[in-house]
């Protein structure tokens, strides 16, 4: 069975979710953004670039991110 994402992000302590947070999305560790938006922007024009400009306390994570869904696909 395929490991999704979300479970390899989270046991890699890059996400996490908890329902007093974001109504239980997934979010970046240690803030409220949400992991759709980091979606969001690699699957429209801004891409990485743009996420880490908007969100630069989340280059690291955002990178390995982006790192464990290269790998994923």
């Amino acid at each position: 069975m395929p490991v999704k994402l979300e479970e390899v992000l989270q046991s890699r302590g890059i996400i996490h979710s908890d329902p007093e947070i974001m109504s239980g999305a997934y979010v970046f560790v240690g803030t409220r953004v949400p992991l759709q938006t980091f979606f969001d922007y690699l699957e429209g024009e801004e891409g990485l670039a743009e996420f880490i400009n908007d969100f630069p306390h989340l280059e690291t994570p955002a990178i390995q991110a982006r790192h464990f869904l290269s790998d994923a696909g």
